[in-house]
């Protein structure tokens, strides 16, 4: 006999990527003011004229607005299955597939920042949000 699903846990995966926008802020926040310590005219943040912000602050900044991107269908598809009833075991693990390919894409982002491997863990959470809203797909025409 299988157990039945808690609906609720489809918001377990939401705070992780809550929490990785939390993080990805303050990672943010700590390199434009390194990079302000190390003599990064803050007259720049006014208007983002002058000479540019190096590359470490520039690609955290860059994953700090990544996070309100593609996320936004990944909370709205969470949200879509929790009130439509359909949270199912397909529907959790296509949520965590998608954090798990954004934990990646961000640790790669904030360390490293290879290209091929960032993008990896882009498509791997791309696949998964598709399959997540492909899942939500079939439940909203099932009810119709």
């Amino acid at each position: 006999m299988s157990e039945a699903i808690n609906p609720v846990g489809i918001f377990v995966p939401v705070l992780v990527i809550v929490a990785l926008t939390f993080v990805a802020f303050v990672r943010m926040a700590a390199a434009r003011a390194a990079a302000v310590r190390a003599g990064q005219d803050p007259a720049y943040y006014r208007a983002h004229l002058g000479t540019p912000e190096p590359e470490a602050t520039v690609a955290a900044v860059r994953h700090y607005g990544n996070l309100f991107e593609l996320p936004v269908l990944f909370y709205t598809g969470c949200l879509t299955a929790f009130v439509l009833g359909a949270v199912s075991g397909w529907t959790l693990l296509f949520a965590w597939g998608y954090v798990a390919g954004r934990v990646v894409q961000s640790l790669v982002h904030l360390t490293a920042n290879n290209p091929a491997h960032r993008g990896l863990g882009f498509v791997v959470g791309m696949f998964f949000i598709i399959a997540l809203w492909v899942n939500l797909a079939l439940a909203i025409f099932a009810r119709l």
